[in-house]
C-alpha cells in the first residue's frame, strides 16, 4: 500500500474513533512528522480526503471533518474519490431502440417501449480507467443526448425534476476481452473488475442500469453497524 493511501486509511479510522477534539486535525507539518513521511505525501493524502467529501481546508485555519460525515455510509474508489474537474467521459455509441426482456423486468415498461443505450469511456487524470454500458427508458428522459452522456447523468437527472435515491451496485471479478483491452489500452491479463449498477429514483423506479468494466479498481467502504440485521441474521442460523 502507498504510503499515502495507508495514510488516508488510517486518518478516515482517527476521524471514526474520534480522536479530533472539534473535528480539527493536526497540521500537515505535525502530521509529516507523525507518519514519517514528506509534505508532499501528505498534502496528497488530505487532498484525497477533500475529494471525498470527509475533510475540508480552511485556508489560514486549518483542516476540518465535515459534519456531515459521520452520519452517513462512505464509499469511495478511484473515480468517485477523483474531483468532477478530473473525470472525462467520452461516449463511443449512442442509439435508441425497443426494451429488451431484461430491460423491460429492471424499468417494468412494456415491449412498446424505447431504451436509449451508449458506451462511454470514463477517464481519471488522463488515464482511461472504466469502459461503461448503460441504458435508460426513453419515456423518462426524451432529450437524452451525447453531449449529456460526456457530461453528468445525475445532474442531467435531478435538472429534469427527478430525486435519485439510492444505488444498488454489484462487483465481481472478470477477464478482459481483447477489445476491451485496447479500448482501456492495457494487457488482456490486466486485472479488472465487473460492476453492475441500477440506479433508483426516490420513487422506487429504477432509471439506469449500467455495467462497468474496470482495471486498477479498489473500493473502500464504511458503514454503520445494523443491529437489528446483525440479530436477524444470528435468528436465522440458530433456525
Amino acid at each position: 500500500m502507498k504510503k499515502s493511501e495507508f495514510i488516508v486509511q488510517d486518518l478516515l479510522s482517527k476521524i471514526y474513533q474520534r480522536q479530533y477534539p472539534g473535528g480539527k486535525l493536526p497540521t500537515q507539518r505535525e502530521l509529516a512528522q507523525a507518519y514519517g513521511v514528506s509534505r508532499y505525501t501528505v498534502q496528497a493524502a488530505v487532498r484525497n480526503l477533500a475529494d471525498i467529501g470527509v475533510v475540508e481546508l480552511v485556508q489560514g485555519s486549518g483542516i476540518y471533518v465535515r459534519d456531515q460525515f459521520r452520519i452517513n455510509p462512505l464509499v469511495f474508489n478511484s473515480l468517485t474519490r477523483a474531483p468532477y474537474a478530473k473525470i472525462v467521459s467520452k461516449c463511443l455509441e449512442f442509439g435508441r431502440g425497443p426494451a429488451t426482456a431484461e430491460e423491460m423486468q429492471i424499468f417494468q415498461v412494456p415491449e412498446t417501449e424505447l431504451v436509449w443505450r451508449f458506451l462511454r469511456l470514463r477517464i481519471v487524470n488522463g488515464v482511461i480507467e472504466q469502459i461503461e454500458t448503460s441504458s435508460l427508458p426513453a419515456s423518462l428522459f426524451p432529450d437524452l443526448t451525447p453531449a449529456v452522456v460526456e457530461s453528468s447523468i445525475q445532474a442531467y437527472v435531478e435538472a429534469k425534476g427527478y430525486r435519485i435515491s439510492h444505488y444498488m451496485s454489484t462487483y465481481a471479478p472478470k477477464n478482459l476481452t481483447r477489445g476491451e483491452a485496447q479500448l482501456l489500452g492495457c494487457r488482456k491479463s490486466e486485472p479488472a473488475m465487473h460492476i453492475q449498477n441500477r440506479a433508483v429514483l426516490s420513487t422506487g423506479r429504477v432509471f439506469e442500469i449500467s455495467e462497468v468494466t474496470a482495471i486498477e479498481y479498489a473500493v473502500s467502504y464504511i458503514r454503520p453497524f445494523d443491529r437489528e440485521i446483525h440479530r436477524a441474521r444470528l435468528v436465522s442460523v440458530d433456525a
